[in-house]
């Protein structure tokens, strides 16, 4: 799903929204944007997908939110500076990729998405994560890289099936109490933080396989990061 741009989707679902605001004789010849959508949309791999990478939105149309059947759905390298409350209603998503807007925050209902096994928001504007997002317990991988993010919520501490964890390119100074707590992590990207200090509890992920921490100000390692 990258952030490549897919071949199948024209350029009209990305002016639908321009469309919705035309005149009324106009939004009733064509076929509903709900069902241009929903045709537009392929199965990959199994699953129910929709790319609208590099369509120059700014902001996504309300009709979007209404095809619950969507298991992959991209919005990567958009302008999008905000998510409606609405996504919480794909609550069959399994791979949401943000990655490439303006998002200054994620909203709550993000939370609701309680398949989700892969969320990519890096790149973008973040200087928080919602609390919510603590409930999408089914999270494999997660990229939060490239914002401006200084901490994660405790309640995060509840994914422990996340094997992939990416922070990097963040403003954190202490490694989140919550990441000691993701005993499934085999992949843990620190680098280009503010960190000067890694705590013993690193031993904690004994999945982990990969840490990586360059370009941060560690003086010391821990005994047992110690070669």
């Amino acid at each position: 799903m990258g952030g490549k741009h897919s071949r199948g989707v024209p350029k009209e679902l990305s002016d639908v929204s321009q469309r919705r605001n035309g005149s009324r004789d106009e939004q009733f010849s064509v076929p509903s944007a709900t069902e241009r959508f929903r045709r537009h949309t392929m199965i990959h791999f199994g699953y129910s997908t929709l790319s609208l990478a590099m369509q120059g939105l700014s902001r996504t149309p309300a009709e979007l939110w209404e095809l619950r059947e969507l298991q992959k759905l991209n919005l990567s390298m958009n302008c999008l500076c905000s998510l409606p409350a609405a996504v919480g209603s794909l609550d069959n998503l399994v791979i949401l990729n943000l990655w490439g807007n303006n998002l200054s925050s994620l909203p709550p209902e993000i939370g609701l998405l309680k398949k989700l096994r892969v969320l990519f928001a890096c790149r973008n504007r973040l200087s928080e994560v919602p609390e919510e997002l603590g409930s999408c317990t089914c999270l494999e991988v997660l990229s939060l890289a490239n914002n401006q993010i200084a901490s994660l919520p405790g309640s995060l501490a509840t994914m422990h099936n996340l094997t992939k964890l990416n922070l990097s390119y963040n403003h954190i100074v202490h490694i989140p109490t919550c990441v000691y707590s993701m005993k499934g992590l085999v992949f843990l990207h620190l680098a280009c933080n503010r960190l000067e200090t890694i705590a013993d509890q690193i031993q904690d992920l004994v999945n982990l396989k990969i840490l990586i921490v360059e370009g941060n100000s560690i003086h010391t390692l821990p005994k047992t990061l110690a070669l």
